[in-house]
């Protein structure tokens, strides 16, 4: 008898594991008590409930041994830590920014630049908006306007740079408000509402000129840069030779100040950047983060939490890491795929996108299709994932009725080096057998609503 020839290589992930947590075990009776108790919201169900948990990548993501090293060498002076001076060469190696401000977490930089840089009747043009962002810069009195390519919005378009800019609609926008009323341009990359997906280079330069020739800023949302900067390795001519380090350095040398959660692709639990070339911007920060964080130095932070952003800094750019945690994530995708799940293509950095308008064409999108269908996946499975759509999309600040997006998604976001591949089978075999018992799935209606970011905390019942 032949024996059978290798005809391909297996891959694994590039590291090798050091300590386990213990994962609690539940019966789909106790994860059906818990998901109403949570209110059918997967944000307000407990930890210790959750099998798997692919709710976010902040803050969620397994630091290296170099990191936890790190950590015991925190000074915790009030002012001047050693490793503040540390994290901020790092800023200059891997971001270009010559300033610099810490902060406990990401939406505190976006507050801080809106209050900066905003004034009342401004109209932020962004690559679609994110939840965060968005509101810190309606509370500074602007109006945010949606600029991303048409093809952001089609979960079924395979676009490679989906978080592409539409040129003609951000200089329409500039024609219609006036330049002066546009204070910054904001670009996110890669774009998470519409699904993980990354902007090109030629695109962003293409931004880049327009801003210029209105004199208007370029602010970029960097929080999961390195992902863009591999997608434009993959994708796009003339990079396939250069390191995601050269990439990221390219890309934020186009912008005139960034901030990034130091939670995603730094690998931290805690953390958040503002950093700019623009002095005035900077002064202005350093001035704000003491009343709202702590000294310009920590920024509400220890100092072993900058020293292991600092160390994450440096295994963010490794191209094997993206690979493996983007790899995660195709391999997800293809196995939905196998079972007919319909989700958003092409398939996402960070995570994948299920489609709930297609998942469940019964429902209209004020039952809340997509809030349905997750808290279905963890009663199934105890998988956790979360909503993005009408929940999320919020309301709208004129008339007060439901905004409506054109996509109503499921997020399943993978932390990084913290699930196995039999984690992912679990998670895909779940999602199939929900999807074919699809048909006997009903909505719900929302029962409490607080006023700011409703889908952190909103509660909802089954119809």
């Amino acid at each position: 008898m032949a024996k059978k020839k290798v005809t391909k290589r297996s891959w694994a992930e590039p590291f090798k594991i050091k300590v386990v947590e213990p994962i609690k075990m539940t019966t789909r009776e106790n994860r059906e008590k818990a998901i109403i108790e949570a209110g059918y919201n997967t944000f307000l169900l407990k930890s210790d409930d959750v099998y798997i948990d692919l709710l976010t990548d902040s803050g969620t993501n397994a630091m290296s041994d170099n990191q936890w090293a790190g950590m015991m060498l925190g000074d915790e002076s009030y002012a001047g830590s050693k490793n503040f001076y540390t994290l901020w060469d790092k800023i200059k190696q891997y971001y270009g920014m010559p300033y610099f401000v810490p902060t406990h977490q990401g939406r505190a930089a976006e507050h801080m630049v809106s209050q900066i840089l905003i004034k009342e009747g401004d109209y932020i043009p962004g690559n679609m908006y994110f939840t965060t962002t968005r509101l810190h810069q309606e509370l500074a009195g602007a109006t945010f306007v949606d600029v991303i390519i048409k093809e952001a919005h089609n979960p079924v378009s395979n676009h490679p740079f989906k978080g592409n800019t539409d040129l003609n609609k951000l200089e329409d926008l500039i024609n219609k408000v006036g330049a002066k009323k546009i204070p910054y341009v904001c670009i996110a990359g890669p774009v998470n509402m519409a699904g993980g997906q990354p902007f090109s280079m030629a695109n962003l330069l293409e931004v880049k000129e327009l801003c210029k020739k209105h004199k208007i800023k370029l602010w970029f949302d960097a929080t999961r840069a390195c992902e863009n900067a591999y997608f434009i390795k993959l994708r796009e001519e003339g990079y396939q030779d250069k390191t995601i380090a050269q990439i990221l350095k390219e890309m934020c040398s186009h912008f005139d100040g960034l901030w990034v959660s130091a939670k995603k692709d730094l690998m931290v639990n805690i953390g958040g950047i503002l950093a700019t070339r623009n002095k005035k911007v900077y002064e202005e920060a350093r001035n704000m983060v003491v009343i709202y964080e702590g000294l310009h130095t920590y920024g509400g932070l220890a100092g072993r939490d900058m020293e292991a952003m600092a160390r994450g800094m440096d295994e963010m750019v490794m191209f094997d890491n993206i690979k493996a945690r983007v790899g995660q994530v195709e391999y997800c995708g293809k196995r939905l795929q196998e079972y007919g799940v319909p989700f958003v293509k092409p398939i996402g950095g960070h995570a994948i996108f299920l489609d709930a308008k297609k998942f469940l064409p019964h429902l209209k999108q004020d039952q809340f299709p997509a809030q349905t269908l997750a808290s279905e996946i963890y009663a199934d499975s105890g998988v956790r994932g979360m909503e993005r759509g009408i929940v999320s999309a919020g309301r709208n600040r004129d008339t007060g009725e439901h905004n409506y997006p054109k996509l109503e998604l499921v997020r399943l976001t993978f932390p990084r080096r913290v699930y196995t591949q039999a984690h992912i089978d679990v998670a895909v075999e779940s999602i199939a057998t929900v999807y074919e018992n699809r048909n006997k799935i009903k909505g719900l209606k929302m029962v409490y609503e607080p006023k700011y970011l409703r889908f952190f905390q909103a509660r909802f019942e089954k119809l």
